[in-house]
């Protein structure tokens, strides 16, 4: 099964932990945010470490 699609909820705090375990996906501006041109496939087990590990739990994903 492969992610299709990873998005953040309202909520985040801007701690920068997705970003830290997952530079490739996620990034923090004034709040977190998945890049536009994030391509997911080899990132799966970081993202899911992200989602898994973010305090207020707001980053979400799809996987098909």
């Amino acid at each position: 099964m492969a992610i299709t699609k990873v998005w953040v909820e309202d909520g985040c705090t801007s701690c920068g932990l997705c970003e830290e375990t997952c530079p490739s996906v996620f990034e923090i501006r004034d709040i977190s945010e998945v890049k536009l041109d994030a391509k997911f496939a080899g990132f799966e087990s970081d993202i899911k470490e992200a989602a898994e590990s973010c305090p207020v739990e707001v980053i979400k994903f799809i996987e098909e």
